[in-house]
């Protein structure tokens, strides 16, 4: 039987609507994308807490075929990335492809028919002659497995099911997790609450954040000349590529430029907080890029506040009204903010249950192996499958680069599918022991490998102690590499 659709894509955020798109330039236009939530947009729907903003500046943090001309800040903020990608499934006419609240269990390889059945809590199952997973590097929410959370009697918030009804004004509330998304919230948190106490297992590296609005006249440049604001974009890409690639993955060769990253972020710190113990808390004593940095100018002089507190001690428990801490101290809150981050490599990969070949599982399969995607996209013994938030795959700072990267894969990909009048693709076992064998080697050069890594508790490390995510090249050979891998790299049939 022929299947239902061309393609099933699993996820409706930024890298599913840049799947449909280019899905659709290959003249495709039989596809579905099943969403779990109830309006697209990934992480940016999903988020919606107070502070909410991109750590990559707006020009990048797009689609570099699709500029917005009009944001109104360098970083914009949570709803102006939600207004974007509204206007992106517009523009390219992708709402109709979509099916919300469809929450996928798992895709299913049929060797006979060729072809992908996918299932649908709910719902009837669907088949497709191609499956994309698209459901981005950070989609299963992480909940502490704290002694005594489930006895707080309080309010319990996850920063990923942010609670706006909820009114903070005079409570004692108290947040665990200083990553990203924490640096963002906490100086919101500590303008409208009582007291509130940070728990702090791992600091996090902060460097200034040069934002500001972006003036009319200059959006109105942008419209009008669009190559000033490729300008742009390619400035400030430059500048990621530099703290990226030289500092992070070239820390062999370019030490002194990490070292140089991490005395900016030193003196931004000195220059927030005057007391020594509390810079000295507040200061990883890990090397710069082990874990994701990020950019603030509120967030270390919120410690400076009367009513913000920061504890380092260990968790020991949460009681009804507080949490007691190893060193015997109880703070009592009646608010309780998780801002613990994700089950990336737990959940993750892949996020929904896939079965190849010969019935291989794939999450079994990389957790009892290693985690290996050919070009960050294909894995041997799954035909017909794509997966975008993969293994080696992240490049540069921005999910934009990785996103486009992986659709010209794609359309290199299926146009010599097309072109040999085949149905199936499967990449080699060879050519993906290649890739992988190339990414370790590269990334033995990187911070993770030389570098002072053992206290970062960074999710760029999975079980087996691999720093399994970023592609360990520069953005512009991983767009030279899309459009040029071997052919041969394939079995079509």
């Amino acid at each position: 039987m022929s299947p239902q659709y061309d393609a099933v894509i699993v996820g409706a955020g930024f890298g599913g609507m840049g799947a449909a798109i280019a899905l659709k330039q290959l003249g495709l236009g039989n596809i579905l994308i099943l969403e779990r939530e109830d309006d697209l947009g990934g992480t940016w729907h999903v988020n919606r807490y107070p502070g909410l903003a991109v750590d990559i500046a707006s020009v990048t943090y797009s689609y570099s075929f699709e500029p917005n001309p009009h944001w109104s800040r360098l970083f914009a903020s949570g709803p102006e990335l939600k207004q974007y990608a509204d206007h992106v499934a517009d523009k390219y006419e992708l709402r109709q492809y979509m099916r919300f609240g469809a929450v996928v269990g798992g895709g299913v390889w049929d060797s006979e028919a060729r072809q992908w059945t996918v299932s649908i809590a709910g719902q009837e199952s669907v088949t497709a002659r191609y499956l994309l997973t698209a459901t981005g590097f950070l989609s299963q929410p992480h909940t502490p497995d704290i002694p005594g959370i489930d006895t707080f009697k309080g309010k319990i918030i996850h920063t990923t099911a942010w609670d706006d009804s909820y009114d903070l004004s005079g409570r004692k509330a108290a947040i665990i997790g200083t990553g990203a998304t924490a640096v963002q919230l906490i100086p919101k948190l500590a303008q409208q609450v009582d007291e509130l106490t940070v728990y702090q297992r791992t600091p996090i590296w902060v460097t200034p954040k040069v934002d500001a609005p972006i003036p009319r006249p200059v959006q109105g440049l942008f419209a009008r000349l669009p190559f000033t604001q490729r300008a742009a974009r390619a400035v400030n890409t430059a500048i990621l590529e530099a703290m990226m690639v030289s500092a992070v993955l070239h820390f062999r060769q370019a030490r002194l430029l990490n070292t140089a990253a991490a005395a900016v972020a030193k003196l931004h710190l000195r220059a927030q907080v005057r007391d020594p113990e509390l810079r000295r808390k507040l200061t990883p004593d890990y090397d710069f890029g082990c874990k994701r940095p990020t950019f603030s100018n509120d967030y270390f002089p919120t410690f400076n506040k009367p009513n913000v507190h920061l504890q380092t001690s260990t968790i020991e428990r949460i009681e009804s009204d507080g949490i007691v801490t190893a060193d015997g101290r109880k703070a009592n809150v009646d608010t309780l903010v998780l801002a613990t981050g994700f089950n990336l490599w737990d959940f993750n990969f892949p996020a929904i249950e896939i079965i190849g070949r010969e019935g291989r599982n794939l999450g079994k399969w990389w957790r009892e192996n290693r985690f290996q995607a050919f070009e960050g996209i294909s894995v041997p013994q799954f035909p017909n499958y794509l997966t975008l938030a993969s293994p080696y795959s992240y490049s540069g700072l921005s999910y934009f680069t990785t996103i486009e990267v992986q659709m010209k894969h794609l359309k290199r990909l299926l146009n010599e599918v097309k072109r040999r009048g085949a149905t199936t693709f499967e990449v080699t076992e060879e050519a993906n022991a290649e890739y992988l064998d190339r990414m370790t080697e590269k990334l033995g050069d990187s911070v993770f490998y030389q570098g002072n890594c053992q206290t970062s508790r960074s999710y760029y490390f999975n079980q087996h102690g691999e720093a399994a995510i970023l592609r360990a090249t520069s953005t512009i050979t991983a767009h030279r590499e899309a459009e040029r891998f071997p052919l041969e790299s394939y079995n079509y049939a």
